[in-house]
């Protein structure tokens, strides 16, 4: 594992006015990253989806997040794998619209 992503959650919490407010929990994690092969592509492009890369980290490291960036871009876990004789999980990762921004830009 060489490289190090970022997992984000995102939690809401209302203000003194009772409106939800969403804030960014930022964790990183080492992984290997790679692009998704041609069968996953084929597989998940049938169902709308836009499959680009695979990360393959520590299962401890993982807690549910929905959001992970690698290399200063954003991508939506779309579907994990979780191999029981290993300790290793897969996330499946996609560019979701408006999450191509690079990390610290708004989206304007």
């Amino acid at each position: 594992m060489d490289d190090l992503i970022c997992l984000i959650s995102v939690k809401y919490q209302k203000n003194a006015i009772g409106q939800m407010i969403a804030s960014e929990c930022k964790r990183n994690v080492w992984a290997s990253v790679r692009s998704v092969g041609r069968t996953e592509w084929a597989q998940a492009g049938q169902n709308g989806l836009n499959p680009e890369l695979l990360v393959t980290t520590a299962k401890v490291n993982y807690q549910g997040e929905e959001i992970v960036e690698v290399a200063g871009k954003r991508y939506s876990v779309y579907r994990t794998y979780f191999n029981h004789d290993s300790d290793e999980i897969e996330l499946y990762l996609e560019m979701k619209a408006g999450t191509r921004r690079e990390s610290g830009q708004s989206s304007n």
